[in-house]
């Protein structure tokens, strides 16, 4: 009969207590008191000592990402069980159509590229243009069980959109009951900056954040705030990096007319600018964007997890290889956009976090899964611990103390931004849809692919 975790102190997102969990049919059928439910499971877990939480709900990845520099590194098999060995049970990842392509169609190719993923997976989809068919088609997705949408305001060259377009989408999305996320940076303005350093021989990484600046991701986020409002639309804007972008978040929380969510990832909240000081081999792992930011931004940040302005933690895992990153060499605007790490984002999180009293072990828990989930339409199947809820659990020894490193780590890439980075606390065991991917360090290989998540928001 099933698995039982017997001795464990579970943590959700609103409270901390002991009790016995008993899995059955790949679901959570029983919590109770310890001691007190009397089965013949097939595997006991003897939590005692440890934390027993929600598997992790990753709602920003770019697995097997098409890019100028190929493939993002981690492709959905790779990428899930990496994802898997750091907690993370569900992952959300996105649809980028080409220009003209139907997004339905584009959601099932991605599907299709999706079937190896161990955990569980949805999907938010991309316009990449306006045209007279597509308020339709974002009506199809949202029947069909996929609700978000995410619109770039940077990257025009290629799947950006100009601002009438943009408010267009928000329209439409808003009137079919789905929800808007973004990437904000204000693209014309960096791709002048980007051109102009280039042009003035300026073509090292260390010029990847000058072209950045963050006003420019605030100024892309006041503007969009306006457009969301306009439209009374569901908003989530992704991996906010700077200080200056929690004024106008937090003016529009405060106002309370509109749903306004941030999400920020862990690079935001443990690396700065200082990294792009050195040679192309010890900088060009950190190009990503938005870029690091100022130390002062990381503790703004840390701010902003603590008192609620910042809703959920996201990773956007897009990891690249060295060789991948060498396309951009001679010029920055080359080097191929990303970092990996979802592998890394609860034990960071846990060690950076709650134990330095940023954040409490049920906000970490609200953070790294119960907001994603309740966000995007997957609670209470996923994101908590209730009976009737997915048996996708994390026992977590908060003694393991280990250092990241490229050379252990599981994503497919040499590189590694938290290479050197030590972490205490980790998970023992990850269990998944009732099954046991994780023990004890160890790939248990009993998970077949994940499912596609429909969703409604």
């Amino acid at each position: 009969m099933g698995l039982f975790i017997k001795n464990g102190m579970l943590v959700t997102s609103e409270k901390t207590f002991s009790a016995d969990i008993l899995i059955e049919n790949g679901k959570i059928s029983r919590i109770e008191k310890p001691g007190t439910v009397s089965v013949l499971p097939d595997k006991v877990i003897d939590a005692l000592g440890m934390l027993v939480f929600p598997g992790g709900i990753d709602p920003h990845v770019h697995m097997h990402l098409p890019t100028p520099a190929g493939f993002s590194s981690d492709d959905f098999l790779s990428g899930s069980r990496a994802a898997l060995f750091g907690g993370t049970t569900t992952l959300i990842d996105f649809v980028t159509p080409h220009k003209g392509e139907n997004l339905c169609k584009a959601l099932e190719k991605r599907k299709a590229e999706a079937e190896n993923c161990f955990t569980d997976y949805a999907f938010h989809v991309s316009p990449v243009e306006w045209r007279p068919s597509l308020p339709e088609e974002i009506r199809a997705c949202i029947k069909s069980g996929t609700s978000s949408f995410k619109v770039y305001m940077a990257y025009k060259d290629s799947i950006g959109l100009e601002d009438e377009a943009l408010q267009k989408v928000f329209q439409v999305v808003a009137e079919a009951g789905g929800m808007v996320t973004a990437h904000c940076e204000l693209g014309d303005e960096i791709e002048n900056l980007r051109n102009d350093f280039v042009k003035n021989g300026r073509t090292t990484p260390e010029y990847h954040p000058l072209s950045r600046p963050a006003r420019l991701e605030a100024d892309a986020i006041k503007k969009a705030l306006g457009f969301a409002r306009q439209a009374d639309c569901p908003f989530y804007i992704v991996h906010v990096s700077a200080a200056a972008s929690l004024v106008p978040i937090r003016q529009a929380q405060k106002r309370g007319s509109q749903r306004v969510f941030a999400e920020s990832c862990p690079h935001y909240l443990l690396l700065d600018d200082s990294r792009y000081q050195g040679n192309f081999q010890q900088t060009a792992p950190f190009v990503l964007s938005p870029p690091l930011r100022k130390k002062a931004d990381n503790r703004a940040l840390w701010e902003a997890l603590a008192d609620g302005t910042i809703q959920s933690m996201g990773t956007d895992h897009c990891p690249f290889t060295m060789e991948q990153k060498r396309n951009g060499l001679h010029d920055f605007r080359k080097i191929a956009n990303g970092a990996g790490s979802v592998e890394h984002r609860l034990t960071l999180l846990y060690t950076y976090g709650v134990l330095q009293n940023r954040i409490s072990l049920n906000r970490f828990v609200e953070l790294t899964s119960t907001q994603p989930a309740k966000i995007f339409g997957l609670y209470p199947k996923k994101g908590t611990l209730l009976p009737g809820s997915d048996a996708d659990i994390v026992i977590w020894n908060p003694e393991k103390e280990q250092i990241i490193s490229t050379s252990s780590h599981h994503m497919h890439c040499d590189t590694d931004i938290y290479d050197g980075f030590k972490i205490k606390g980790a998970p023992e065991y990850v269990i998944a849809r009732g099954k046991i991917a994780i023990e004890r360090d160890n790939w248990t290989g009993s998970l077949s692919s994940g499912r596609f998540l429909k969703r409604k928001i």
